[in-house]
């Protein structure tokens, strides 16, 4: 199956089933991919309590775990609910939202990759931090090319056993051995808040119908910046861009995707 012919799929795939995303996320980004999740076809549950959190995440189809705005309760939340998803054998991404620039949720971020996050999704200086190869950002912000975090992203993936995603004008997706480039998007993308959240939160949505980690976030990037590229021929600035992407998802399609689509793929060689 070609990588856009499979991105087509799994648009199908959330469409017909639906897939229940648990979401604990932060509250700058909560009611944006609450709605991009249900826009493509998800259900969004954002649930970040301990007192529950580990019970949903131990049946809902996949997880996302965002630690953006991340305060005590959450964190032990997020540890408990990333173990309780680890052994049911349910898949979670990781947002490592301002890794390396904080030390708290740098500590928990290395803390949660002990249950075996099945995607991790950050801009290049988080994903350059979490690899041991950076000092982080400028707060949320990344201060890294991504084409310069590619190589740290491959090897904190043969580290950690997760597919790595490095966000930016091209997006990355490797898991050590496979390299998929998308290069979908618009200039406009970064001037409104949460879209790397958005990308993370229909990570959950993809996982949760992909076998493959690595489909599943490849599809995601593609899903996003097919969407936003759209979106942004059409909007006079970044607050109608938001508006304009949560419709794109809702609108697209297999016939967008394969006119819009710009992946390459590539193996390592032996």
């Amino acid at each position: 199956m070609g990588r856009v012919e499979s991105a087509c799929a799994t648009l199908s795939a959330i469409r017909e089933n639906s897939p229940l995303v648990h979401n604990m996320t932060n509250i700058v980004v909560a009611n944006t991919t609450a709605n991009a999740l249900l826009a493509i076809g998800a259900s969004p549950a954002m649930v970040d309590g301990p007192e529950e959190a580990p019970e949903l995440a131990s049946v809902a189809g996949a997880l996302v775990v965002n630690v953006g705005t991340v305060t005590p309760a959450q964190a032990e939340a997020m540890k408990l609910a990333t173990a309780a998803a680890h052994k049911a054998g349910r898949p979670w991404v990781l947002d490592p939202v301002a890794v390396g620039a904080l030390t708290f949720r740098t500590k928990l971020a290395a803390e949660l990759l002990e249950n075996k996050p099945s995607v991790i999704r950050g801009n290049a200086s988080e994903i350059m931090a979490l690899a041991g190869q950076g000092a982080g950002g400028k707060g949320v912000d990344s201060t890294d090319s991504s084409e310069t975090a590619l190589a740290g992203a491959k090897e904190l993936a043969k580290q950690t056993g997760a597919v790595v995603v490095v966000s930016g004008p091209i997006d990355f997706i490797t898991d050590g051995t496979r390299t998929a480039e998308v290069a979908n998007g618009d200039k406009m993308m970064p001037y409104v808040t949460g879209l790397g959240c958005t990308a993370t939160a229909l990570t959950g949505a993809t996982l949760a119908v992909c076998d493959d980690p690595f489909d599943a976030a490849v599809d995601a990037m593609v899903f996003l910046g097919v969407t936003g590229e759209i979106a942004a021929k059409g909007s006079a600035g970044p607050a109608s861009l938001q508006l304009d992407i949560i419709n794109g998802l809702y609108q697209l399609n297999g016939d967008i995707l394969n006119a819009t689509a710009r992946v390459e793929m590539h193996e390592a060689v032996a």
